[in-house]
């Protein structure tokens, strides 16, 4: 029979405890804390020109996912998202901890699963040259796709495998959709300990942007970004996106589940808000942050913000209209630094946030524009900002302890 919780009179405090991240700049905390300051960005202009994406770095899968065969078995999004998971854990200490994992709950943003790329050629190239019967398509689905594709392509088997390699083996829920998915994954577990029904949360995502078929999707609607890498602010003439790969990974739990083992927080969540706004031209994305912003409580006194703009129009110059509304507050886009990771931009973003917190300071601004500032003094609260390339909206206020 499941366990009943009685719902929390007041909400209970949730504190940030673990930051799994890797991406194109490296994996762990202290890795991406030195090549942000250091504005170091790893993009690759070639290997899928004209397209630009920001390559996974270097990783040594076995540090996290001991058994080949685990490895084997999982697409590259999969392994990506494992990973960063087993750091999470690692940063919270809680790794091995069976009666901690056992209790936690997992909640993934997760994509669909990777493509036969062989077979979409095929059938791409035969409907290109004019050599597809009526009949082509239905022959292809039927004998060239493996069954066992299907059951790679599950989106919650991120969730799966988090739970065979880590032995997290609590609730369990994957949310698709994009930006807005990375978005609700970290409401969801942000009400769930706020209300009593939940004590420790592993939240995150993974996503690899190193593959053709994604690109050719986004192609569909000019989303990627061609050519030459540029700055998210900078990209009003070359719209679009630069894939990104990586995962990001966080720990989020009660107040009393953290101070009962001696855990030491490196922020507080404190609200995350969502919206869609209808997006039928004329401002309703500024509209709709604009009034996220005065639903989470956040001042403009050493606060900073860190937004997953994409680059992709109109999107990210009707966001920019709501940022210059605020243009005292110091801005970061992680777009420049780790291209764009979809479901993983938002985690990305709060883990980002907590390890500046944590360090008593904001990373440097990567900007030609001059739009991104210094900042001095060390921020007290950092607002995350999730503004889909196609739908979806949402915002975090995470605040020092």
């Amino acid at each position: 029979m499941a366990e009943t919780r009685p719902v929390a009179s007041e909400p209970v405090e949730a504190w940030i405890t673990g930051i799994g991240i890797v991406s194109s700049l490296g994996e762990g905390p202290d890795a991406h804390w030195d090549a942000l300051n250091g504005k170091r960005v790893n993009v690759d202009e070639t290997t899928f020109a004209p397209y630009v994406v920001h390559p996974l770095s270097p990783v040594s899968y076995d540090a996290q996912i001991p058994k080949k065969g685990d490895q084997r078995q999982m697409e590259a999004w999969q392994r990506i998202g494992t990973y960063a998971a087993g750091l999470a854990l690692d940063s919270a200490g809680v790794k091995g901890n069976k009666d901690i994992l056992s209790k936690m709950d997992m909640i993934v943003a997760a994509g669909g699963g990777e493509r036969d790329l062989n077979v979409d050629s095929s059938i791409l190239n035969a409907e290109a040259y004019g050599s597809a019967t009526p009949n082509y398509l239905n022959e292809k689905l039927l004998n060239d796709l493996r069954p066992t594709l299907f059951l790679a392509q599950l989106s919650n088997l991120l969730a799966g495998n988090i739970a065979i390699v880590h032995g997290v083996t609590g609730s369990s829920r994957t949310f698709m959709g994009e930006e807005a998915a990375g978005v609700d994954a970290v409401r969801i577990a942000l009400a769930r300990i706020a209300d009593g029904q939940s004590d420790i949360t592993l939240v995150g995502a993974g996503h690899n942007g190193e593959r053709k078929d994604m690109l050719l999707l986004y192609e569909f609607d000019n989303f990627n970004l061609r050519d030459k890498y540029s700055p998210v602010w900078d990209r009003k003439n070359n719209s679009g996106f630069a894939l990104g790969s990586g995962g990001a990974f966080l720990v989020i739990e009660s107040k009393a589940h953290a101070e009962a083992r001696g855990a030491k927080p490196f922020a507080r969540l404190k609200t995350v808000v969502a919206d869609r706004a209808r997006r039928k031209g004329g401002g309703e994305i500024t509209a709709s942050l604009d009034g996220l912003w005065s639903n989470i409580g956040a001042g403009e006194q050493n606060t900073a913000i860190i937004t997953g703009a994409t680059g992709a129009e109109p999107a990210t110059s009707e966001e920019l209209s709501f940022l210059k509304k605020h243009a005292n507050v110091p801005v970061r886009a992680t777009g420049s630094s780790f291209g764009h990771a979809v479901e993983t931009q938002f985690p990305l973003g709060i883990g980002l946030a907590a390890l500046s917190l944590s360090r008593g300071a904001l990373y440097a601004p990567n900007d030609s524009t001059g739009l991104e500032i210094e900042m001095s003094k060390a921020p007290s609260q950092i607002v995350v900002i999730g503004t889909g390339h196609w739908r979806g909206e949402g915002m975090a206020l995470v605040e020092a302890i």
